[in-house]
């Protein structure tokens, strides 16, 4: 069967993979790169918009090694960027644990655990800079966990049967976005980073079809500002706020990349979503986000509902036989470890059945009886401490005495902008790192690898590949008295007096509500043909009122967070329409894209990889239009395409 009418297949993207055997091609590659010498990195600017693990080592590195770097962040300081949040841990090959690990078992778990959706090439450097990224990291300061003997500890993760996740209690994120921020701020006082914090991307500016600057609203005054620059790097996360309930930070946005897309950026496989299976379950209509608990909980806590549905007995009152500990009766080769896109759908399976629980019943048990009787509630404690703590003051509920009730969640975004193995993007000059493209985790990202995506991406690719570009420029920057800066400034004024002066009924809180209950609905964790039919009509319907009847109050020149908040809903709501669309021509299932059409007989994603073993990756061709279809084939050499199974 062929592509939808009105989609254009015109050609397959060069991804400049290196030649040569799997091991090497890194190794080869950074031999051919051009090099900039020290003298000529002190005449490039380079522009870095993000400050959370992507981007501040990125910015740290590159000042490093000798070029000017402009940082901005949305937050008042790159410590507030979302990469503070991630719990549990950091994947690496090190095989401290002597369990059977190396680099090509982390490049194979990351491969199927992605249902065969990434490229091979950039996996495995992945895994293969992973080992390095611990010893970075140790050498800032970052306090991972450690044996008794002193050693660095492991967990294991979701998708994996062996223990190769490095953590620091349940806030590992925050402990390496701090060893990142110190060597960021080291440069910063050399003088070779300056940072623009409050600072919003609204426009990317092109130069001869090279990316060459942007223009940035100022959060606190209200100004735009235009900066230029030799390259461009997005490091700006991930889109799962679309669906207005995630466990995503608030400010976290579509706005910097789908700017990037409208100007050209190709978007790939944005209907990749990840759902992830431990969060807190939604309390009430009106709760503006939601909140994780940690993959790393799977380690001791066991899943499980009632056998028989709604049972409305508590938790201690259900006799062990009448327990149904489904993950492991499913899939006893990795039980509660299962990857997140299985445990989802398990989870959503067994409360579809009535045997949910909770006020809601749309929640599981998460027990660790049996690990406190095991190993004493001081040990448990020592691990997963704050994750209780924190789980106790949202819910009230002591979970040393009560079993947490979990369901899944919007947590993280395998879509995004397409990027080469270099993570050039189809623009010249335009580098994505991190969340914000789509490179290493395929349909479904293993757990613990989204910090190891980020630091390597800005410690250890990006460094390399941005001078091979960098070597072919001229050495003077372009300034911002170009005209294209100034038609970027007037478009970024214009976008924002049409949204002040609509004055409509409806806050952009509504809208954004709406707008993620209808992805939630028809493009979430399960999706058909008629849902996501239906959604693009819903969701065009829903972007042409806000246009007509959304209230922004206050004036552009100020501080002005209902602007701010307007002028990412407005993104969202074009990138809902992408996202449905990209979900719709995807017939088949993979890790997070489940179409109910496409299942096994015991329920499980069935793929089509003679139709659909490719990146899509799509140009914007206007509001409303049927986006242009560019496709990326992926070959896989050295792993063989098989249905996954965890069993």
């Amino acid at each position: 069967m062929g592509l939808p009418a009105g989609i254009v297949d015109d050609m397959a993207l060069n991804a400049h993979i290196p030649s040569g055997p799997l091991e090497s091609k890194w190794e080869k590659h950074q031999f051919e790169l051009k090099l900039v010498n020290p003298a000529n990195k002190r005449r490039h600017t380079v522009i870095v918009v993000g400050t959370g693990l992507a981007g501040a080592s990125a910015a740290a590195t590159l000042g490093e090694l000798g070029y000017n770097v402009l940082s901005f962040c949305l937050q008042d300081s790159p410590r507030r960027a979302h990469s503070i949040a991630a719990q549990g841990g950091i994947n690496a090959a090190k095989n401290y644990q002597n369990d059977g690990d190396s680099v090509f078992r982390l490049f194979y778990d990351t491969i199927k655990g992605g249902d065969y959706r990434a490229r091979e090439a950039n996996v495995y450097r992945l895994a293969q800079i992973s080992t390095n990224i611990i010893d970075q990291c140790v050498a800032q300061g970052v306090p991972f966990a450690r044996e008794y003997g002193g050693m660095l500890a492991n967990r294991s993760f979701g998708g994996a049967q062996v223990s190769r996740t490095f953590y620091a209690r349940g806030q590992t994120g925050q402990q390496l976005l701090l060893g990142a921020y110190s060597s960021l701020m080291r440069q910063v006082e050399a003088g070779k980073v300056t940072l623009y914090p409050r600072r919003e991307m609204l426009e990317l500016v092109l130069v001869d079809g090279h990316a060459s600057g942007i223009v940035a609203r100022n959060l606190v005054t209200g100004q735009l500002e235009s900066y230029a620059a030799d390259a461009v790097l997005l490091a700006t996360g991930g889109y799962g706020n679309a669906f207005y309930l995630s466990t995503n930070a608030k400010a976290c946005n579509v706005t910097a990349t789908w700017r990037a897309h409208r100007k050209g950026a190709l978007f790939a496989n944005p209907c990749f979503t990840q759902i992830h299976p431990t969060c807190i379950p939604v309390s009430g209509s009106y709760q503006a986000k939601l909140t994780l608990m940690s993959e790393s909980l799977r380690n001791d806590g066991r899943v499980w509902v009632p056998q028989e549905g709604g049972d409305q007995r508590l938790p201690a009152q259900i006799p062990e036989e009448e327990r149904d500990y489904y993950l492991e009766r499913r899939y006893p080769s990795f039980g509660n470890l299962v990857p997140r896109d299985v445990a989802s759908r398990a989870a959503k399976a067994v409360c579809d059945e009535g045997r949910g629980v909770g006020t809601t019943g749309r929640a599981v048990y998460l027990d660790f009886a049996d690990a406190l009787k095991r190993d004493g509630e001081p040990v448990v404690r020592q691990k997963y401490g704050n994750l209780f703590q924190m789980y106790e003051e949202i819910t009230n509920e002591d979970p040393y005495r009560v079993p947490m009730q979990i369901y899944p969640a919007v947590h993280y975004t395998m879509g995004g902008l397409w990027v080469d193995y270099d993570l050039m993007s189809n623009v010249p000059g335009l580098f994505v790192l991190g969340e914000a493209n789509f490179s290493d985790h395929g349909a479904n990202r293993l757990g613990a690898s989204a910090l190891m995506q980020g630091l390597a991406d800005g410690y250890f690719v990006i460094p390399y590949t941005i001078g091979g570009y960098l070597a072919g420029r001229t050495h003077s920057t372009q300034d911002t008295a170009h005209k294209a800066f100034a038609e970027m400034e007037q478009a970024a004024t214009n976008r924002i007096d049409k949204l002040l002066a609509i004055e409509g009924n409806r806050t952009v809180d509504e809208f954004h509500r709406e707008l993620g209950l209808m992805l939630w609905d028809d493009c979430g964790m399960s999706r058909t043909a008629g849902g996501l039919e239906a959604a693009k009509g819903k969701i065009a319907a829903l972007r042409d009122e806000f246009w007509q009847n959304v209230t922004v109050t206050g004036t552009p020149g100020e501080l002005n967070q209902t602007l701010e908040r307007a002028g990412r809903v407005a993104d969202f709501l074009e990138f809902g329409e992408l996202m449905v669309h990209d979900a719709l021509t995807r017939n088949e299932s993979c890790g997070g894209h489940f179409r109910e059409e496409y299942q096994s007989d015991e329920g499980e994603a069935l793929r089509d990889d003679d139709r659909f073993s490719h990146v899509a990756a799509w140009e914007f061709n206007g509001v409303g239009e049927t986006p242009i279809f560019h496709k990326e084939p992926l070959v896989f050499e050295n792993v063989a395409l098989t249905q996954r199974s965890y069993k």
